[in-house]
């Protein structure tokens, strides 16, 4: 494992200097220097008040990214003629906009027409995953914001995909295996799942037989919380995907699913498959390894498919193109 992680800090050192060409630390240095600092302050305002803000921005952040690149699309409020990515079924319960919102209305006034709500998203997910005690990282920025924002774009990994099979659309954005590893492990270990995304694991969904990869503790825990096939749980309940340190950025999520106490199928494959389980092995004994790797996969995934210098907007509402 030590060759796979030197192999990895390798590819980022040659690699970003392309992939960042036209993005740029302290891009609105001159522009708005505050820019950042009013970011931070409003996702600090707000983690004070709700911890939870970590993983609503890391999945914002995720689901924008991997559908038409970083580019704000999800941002876009659907009108009466006119759907956009927030109706997609998979985005129906992402939150997190009233930050980007309270972000973007102070930077407004700061610097009108400006900050782009693409970039507003990369800085406030690099400030929260930093107040939950993940690792802290410079985000390039300069991103515009994109002119399309269309339900029907919206392909995301499933949490019952194989690791084989996930691998496919996560490489097909350019990440590695062990790029997926991480942001996935990374994003989980402050996130909740709904029981409908893990509810056919369950003996009550499965005739009462255990799924040989769930220990049979957290299925029967599981089982209270979701109910059974003939009698699900009203109001679709969730449950923290990291059971020991929900609101933390750590490394127990890997210990976790080695002992078969993964929520979600996908992520219980990955301490199982045999392409992945020795990286698990390696992020769940080694924290200053996942943090590193963490915070190179996630300005990688800031920088997927980003729109520069004339193309798209910088929009003066969020929700709404210009």
């Amino acid at each position: 494992m030590k060759i796979i992680t030197i192999l990895t800090i390798i590819t980022f050192c040659f690699v970003f200097p392309f992939v960042f060409a036209n993005l740029r630390l302290g891009f609105y240095g001159v522009s708005c220097p505050k820019a950042e600092a009013i970011v931070r302050d409003v996702v600090q305002r707000h983690f004070n008040k709700d911890r939870s803000i970590t993983a609503a921005l890391l999945r914002m952040h995720f689901h924008d990214c991997f559908v038409r690149g970083c580019d704000a699309s999800l941002l876009i409020d659907p009108t009466g003629n006119r759907s956009s990515e927030k109706d997609a079924v998979p985005n129906r319960t992402v939150r997190g906009y009233d930050i980007i919102d309270d972000a973007k209305s102070i930077l407004e006034r700061a610097c009108p027409e400006t900050v782009s709500c693409a970039d507003i998203i990369s800085l406030a997910t690099r400030d929260a995953v930093a107040l939950a005690g993940g690792p802290s990282y410079n985000v390039p920025t300069g991103r515009r914001d994109g002119l399309v924002s269309n339900p029907r774009e919206v392909r995301l990994p499933s949490p019952t995909l194989s690791v084989s099979e996930a691998m496919q659309s996560f490489g097909a954005k350019g990440f590695s295996l062990i790029e997926m590893v991480t942001l996935v492990g990374g994003g989980h270990s402050v996130g909740v799942a709904h029981c409908s995304m893990f509810r056919e694991r369950l003996s009550s969904f499965r005739g009462g037989s255990v799924d040989p990869t769930m220990d049979p503790d957290l299925d029967a825990r599981l089982v209270q919380l979701c109910g059974s096939s003939n009698r699900p749980a009203t109001n679709d309940p969730t449950v923290f995907l990291d059971l020991n340190t929900p609101f933390a950025f750590d490394n127990r999520f890997y210990n976790q699913i080695l002992e078969r106490r993964g929520i979600l199928h996908f992520d219980q494959q990955l301490a199982m498959d045999e392409s992945s389980r020795d990286m698990v092995s390696r992020f769940a004994t080694d924290g200053d390894i996942l943090f590193q790797n963490f915070a190179n996969a996630m300005i990688k995934l800031s920088a997927v498919n980003v729109w520069l210098d004339n193309e798209g907007e910088i929009r003066r509402n969020c929700r709404a193109f210009n």
